[in-house]
């Protein structure tokens, strides 16, 4: 596998409290946007997204992004 899974062609907005999360880079997580461990035997690893203060985030579920693990509108190429 060279290339992520596309898990849909839109951002899922997410509001996130304090703490650390995991965004999955694959596409194969069954728990969109973030990873569950389904990355193990490829080349993906998820990406940290450390939250300081709570906010709102558009976050890529594409997996095209160039600037993960947001979106940056790669989806609408699709």
């Amino acid at each position: 596998m060279d290339k992520p899974v596309c898990a849909q062609k839109a951002p899922i907005k997410v509001d996130l409290e304090p703490g650390q999360y995991w965004w999955c880079s694959c596409g194969l997580s069954s728990k969109q946007p973030f990873c569950d461990g389904s990355h193990k035997g490829t080349e993906f690893t998820p990406q940290v997204i450390k939250v300081e203060a709570a906010q709102t985030m558009w976050l890529c579920a594409c997996k095209q992004t160039q600037k993960a693990p947001l979106c940056d509108g790669a989806h609408k190429a699709l």
